[in-house]
């Protein structure tokens, strides 16, 4: 299933929010689960009975500012604090998500092809549920 292209295929995507579901199912969590491809735009979604709504637009943000700065959203956070570099960034573009749960989706030649984001518990559930779906996209595009 790889990708002779710079953007994931919609196959790829699901691939990605199918495993996040799964992963979140062993967890006992609700998620909503976003890909979007490498200009930023929903690609594949899955919003899990009884999850979150305010976590659907938080999942979407999180794979978009994954996206658009080719790094894990947990990475920006030290970088958004008061006094930093990088303080107010969540307010442009429309608004972005700088704690963990954004991961970009990256092939072997480090070429950001698309990202996924995942909301609906705590950061780090989030998180984990986020790098299930990259597993799945490495394997898929290492296969």
């Amino acid at each position: 299933m790889t990708s002779n292209t710079s953007d994931i295929s919609l196959q790829l995507a699901r691939a990605v929010v199918d495993a996040c579901t799964r992963r979140a199912e062993e967890l006992d969590l609700l998620m909503n689960i976003a890909v979007v491809d490498a200009g930023a735009n929903l690609k594949a979604f899955n919003r899990m009975d009884g999850a979150w709504l305010g976590s659907i637009d938080i999942s979407i943000k999180k794979a978009r500012t994954a996206r658009y700065f080719d790094m894990e959203t947990g990475d920006l956070t030290p970088m958004v604090q008061p006094g930093e570099s990088l303080y107010h960034l969540e307010f442009s573009n429309n608004g972005l998500i700088t704690f963990p749960g954004g991961i970009p989706l990256k092939l072997d030649d480090g070429t950001v092809i698309g990202a996924v984001g995942v909301s609906g518990s705590t950061v780090d559930n989030d998180q984990t549920v986020a790098e299930a779906g990259v597993s799945a996209f490495e394997s898929a595009v290492t296969s």
